[in-house]
């Protein structure tokens, strides 16, 4: 257990109503708001049931008690709405029983039932779990339903024990699985949900700096609301206007009619915070700003009104929003076009884009459900409209375009439910080489912006284009016909060669697979068409086939089981039944899903991707493109490979030892409080608490003791040669920096190594590692990077003078699951020189997934772990062994990612909160 007890940190979270609270620590100043919380926002029978009696005493008792000094194994927090304490929740460790809390709970009468004290005791298991506690227990009345209600929709064991005069509670915290983590996010998302309803389903709408000017922004926007048929009051504010756009317009936002659910700010910079204060104190519930160009000051008044006032915000630097549900017909927005009602939720970052994938759905008929301009995001994000896609009934395809993440792992944990519902695509923007410069380690080389992003939206099941084009291809595809096999088998169908051809080469390209027909299905193919007609996949029909043996093709092939998808190209020729007719309508006679996926190709249509409607009223995507058809079935077979797979349990790692690796991180920070790397002793110290395999290494502060280590290691069955590595501290790359030496045998060699290094790097060299030289095998990289945004990953690839040469890599979101330890290795180009070929046996796989289980564990345990980088690992058929490591801790705080809480503020001297 921790010693240390560290004060959790002031976090805002989403109550079940909606609405805003700040959870912090209670501080004796605190004092008269804990009396008042007690005395007047409780009734007596509030107050029964918290004392078990009714005590005028009672409230400056819990005064006392609640905002008395610190001390030892008590923590009291407290809620807060609109600056006022409406609950407040407690745990103290009696002595003797260091791994149980006793817990204390009391919510004013007016917020009961409201999620504060759900909210208040999910914080304080987070924070006696850190401590190490592993139960909490509370004395209650068996008439507190409300209470008892609490402690069983927590998603924990509970166990009840009748007593006299009440009944005795005990939550397990050791049980806080997977189950507590789905009851969690489930309170998250319908939180999440109810406070978005003002901004995405508003009754009434308020334009604030509506001007008189036409083509401004606030009266482009406000009479988009009036065209686009708003089934509420619409009011414009303007206090230098008694009219806008031939409406009346308001000096201010409280002399409305009514309090607007939405206010849509186009005002100076300057003016935004003011006005989101009287939005605020009006009772407006959430914002949605256009302006930007807002300072840091400005930026923080404006959250701290939107947090103290309970307001979502999306943006600054907003294009705007849009709801295209009948019921309400919202479009508050100012792109060129009115968003088509559909079934699509899209939301961008860049407006630019935002208004490019409207159009493009509106033209292609797919239609938008709602629409988030983004904008600078300071509160509302993607992960906040996955969960509204996911509850609003409509949506069933979701489009994203994000720039940023505010906390990824909990997008990808949202991401990863949601895309189990309806496919969740995204443009994977932000791709740059330069993500590699300034790296510290090989490990941290591999950790680029890219493969973060990679990883990310691979673990979550998201569909990642790289354009906003290949992003509609694909959205296309997957909106209109059913997901191909896992296999990726495709079978390519032309009444012309030479396009079957370019087809089939787009298809390989992309990864799919084109298999030869069955002699079978081949010889009942050729018996449907005219003479001269190729059937080897792809399939060439001849330019004679008319519609009816073209529809018989494709069916044959369709329900044939030997393909996951099938693309159709076909072109106009003077030998069709029809010369007028286009070959591809032969297709739309029948039912547009099928049993697999069909795309047609038509390289004469202008246009990138259309839908044509079949006989079923279906719609059957037709590309002008064969290479952007292969694209989307990657796709497409990708979402089917990471439905069909089982999302598997988290990596066990062996014996660990995490409180000596917290311990030795303490120390050493005690020590270097602005971080750095471990020497090589603790290095290996810290290795050993999580069973990582490290060759012997004996450290060596001079000539004398390098040649004694040599000696020693002889004598502990080390035969033959050894390896000499100089050490200095900050060192990255010994073999870079010529500070390695191997194959040495004879003392004098040792000694000459030793003047060699003394003379080469004087006096920042600290000493030299002597290790006995390694067994024959496979040079592996394994490690960590502590990414600041995307938090701790996983590192597998080939090591040794090939890591920087191949640039072959894994990297996996920590922690790994049993099935991460898999696709690791396989995923590897290199994967065959592991897994075993002629000649060359396998290496030992289970000690491999043994070495990176440890490392996700570690990972996880110690949020101070910055890299770590083990490279070489010599991994044969009879195990695997580190040669040579680097670790380097900074004082990183502890982040639990299942922890309700909200975005922080933006702070240009703070980094964006995971």
């Amino acid at each position: 257990m921790s010693t240390v007890q560290r004060l959790p940190s002031a976090a805002e979270a989403l109550l079940a109503d909606g609405s805003t609270a700040l959870i912090r620590p209670l501080v004796p100043a605190d004092r008269a708001a804990a009396f008042d919380l007690h005395a007047l926002r409780m009734s007596d029978a509030s107050r029964r049931m918290r004392f078990f009696g009714v005590s005028r005493l009672a409230p400056r008792t819990a005064a006392d008690r609640l905002c008395g000094p610190p001390r030892p194994g008590f923590l009291r927090l407290g809620a807060w709405a609109g600056g006022e304490l409406v609950g407040e929740a407690d745990y103290e460790i009696e002595e003797g029983h260091e791994d149980t809390a006793e817990l204390a709970l009391a919510v004013a009468d007016a917020w009961q039932h409201r999620g504060v004290g759900t909210l208040l005791i999910e914080h304080l298991i987070h924070a006696a779990r850190e401590r190490g506690i592993h139960s909490i227990e509370a004395d209650t009345l068996a008439g507190n339903r409300a209470v008892h209600r609490v402690f069983s929709d927590l998603g924990l064991p509970v166990h009840r024990r009748f007593e006299p005069g009440g009944i005795r509670v005990r939550v397990a915290l050791d049980e806080a699985d997977e189950h507590y983590r789905e009851a969690v996010d489930e309170r998250g998302r319908a939180a999440d949900v109810a406070s978005l309803t003002a901004l995405l389903r508003p009754r009434s709408v308020a334009v604030v700096g509506a001007s008189r000017r036409p083509g401004s922004v606030g009266q482009a926007v406000l009479l988009k609301i009036r065209q686009g048929g708003f089934t509420g009051p619409v009011w414009a504010v303007n206090p230098h206007a008694g009219t806008v756009a031939g409406a009346p317009a308001h000096p201010s936002v409280t002399s409305l009619p009514a309090v607007p659910d939405l206010a849509v700010l186009a005002v100076p910079p300057a003016a935004v915070a003011s006005v989101a204060q009287e939005c605020g104190r009006a009772g407006v519930r959430a914002l949605v700003v256009l302006t930007s160009g807002l300072d840091a000051a400005t930026a923080r008044e404006l959250m701290h009104a939107c947090r103290r006032h309970s307001m979502r915000l999306v943006g600054p630097n907003s294009l705007g929003v849009a709801q295209t549900d009948r019921e309400v017909a919202l479009d508050a927005e100012f792109g060129g076009a009115f968003p088509l009602p559909g079934t699509a939720g899209v939301a961008a970052q860049s407006g630019g884009v935002g208004i490019a994938l409207i159009e493009r759905l509106t033209w292609l008929g797919i239609g938008v459900s709602s629409f988030v301009s983004l904008g600078d995001k300071y509160d509302v994000s993607g992960n906040d409209l996955l969960q509204w896609w996911e509850s609003d009934g409509r949506t069933d395809l979701a489009l994203l375009h994000l720039e940023s993440f505010g906390s990824p792992r909990a997008f990808a944990r949202t991401a990863r439910r949601v895309t189990r519902r309806f496919p969740v695509l995204t443009v994977d923007a932000g791709r740059s080489a330069a993500g590699r410069r300034g790296a510290a380690s090989h490990t941290a080389a591999a950790a680029t912006p890219t493969v973060t992003r990679e990883t990310l939206f691979r673990r979550a099941g998201i569909t990642a284009a790289r354009g906003i084009a290949e992003l509609v291809e694909t959205a296309a595809l997957l909106h209109s016909q059913p997901l191909p096999g896992t296999r990726g088998t495709v079978a390519v169908v032309s009444n012309a060669g030479g396009v079957g051809i370019l087809a089939a080469d787009a298809c390989v390209e992309a990864g799919l697979d084109l298999p030869t027909l069955p002699a079978g299905l081949a010889d009942g193919l050729l018996a449907g068409l005219p003479d001269g007609a190729s059937v080897t996949n792809p399939v060439d029909t001849t330019a004679a086939a008319g519609p009816g043996e073209l529809r018989a093709c494709v069916d044959t092939l369709v329900h044939s089981g030997a393909v996951d998808a099938l693309l159709v190209c076909l072109v106009p020729t003077a030998l069709t039944v029809d010369a007028q007719q286009d070959p591809v309508r032969a297709l739309l006679d029948a039912p547009a899903r099928r049993r697999i996926p069909v795309a047609a190709v038509r390289i004469s249509q202008e246009v990138p991707v259309q839908y044509l409607t079949c006989a079923d009223g279906g719609l059957l995507p037709v590309y002008a493109d064969a290479v952007a058809a292969a694209r989307a079935f990657a796709h497409a077979r990708d979402r089917a490979r990471w439905l069909a797979e089982p999302a598997g349990p988290d990596a066990e790692a062996g014996a660990t030892d995490p409180g000596a690796a917290g311990a030795l991180a303490d120390d050493f920070l005690a020590t270097h409080p602005d971080g750095g790397w471990l020497d090589p002793s603790a290095t290996a110290q810290l290795l050993e608490s999580y069973e990582i395999p490290l060759t012997t290494s004996l450290w060596a502060p001079d000539e004398h003791a390098a040649v004694l280590a040599a000696r020693s290691l002889r004598q502990l069955g080390h035969d033959g040669k050894v390896a000499v590595k100089a050490y200095w501290p900050e060192q990255v790359h010994k073999s870079a920096a010529g500070a390695v030496r191997t194959g040495l045998a004879r003392e004098s060699e040792i000694r000459a190594v030793w003047h060699e290094f003394a003379e080469r790097f004087g006096d920042r060299m600290a000493g030299v590692v002597v290790q006995p030289m390694a067994g024959p095998g496979l040079e592996l990289l394994a490690g960590i990077v502590q990414d600041h945004v995307f938090g701790p990953l996983v590192v597998l690839g080939l090591g040794g003078t090939a890591t920087d040469v191949l640039d072959d890599r894994s990297t996996r979101l920590a922690p790994l699951t049993e099935r991460d330890l898999t696709t690791m290795v396989t995923d590897l180009r290199s994967a065959p020189m592991l897994l075993g070929r002629p000649g060359m046996p396998p290496v030992d796989l289970a000690a491999v997934r043994r070495v990176l289980a440890a490392l996700s564990a570690l990972a996880t345990d110690l949020p101070q772990l910055a890299e770590a980088d083990l490279n070489p690992l010599i991994a044969g058929p009879d195990g695997i062994v580190c040669v040579d490591a680097g670790i380097r801790l900074e004082p990183l705080p502890v982040f639990d990612p299942y922890l309700r809480r909200l975005r922080r503020a933006p702070d240009t001297d703070a980094p964006e909160e995971r």
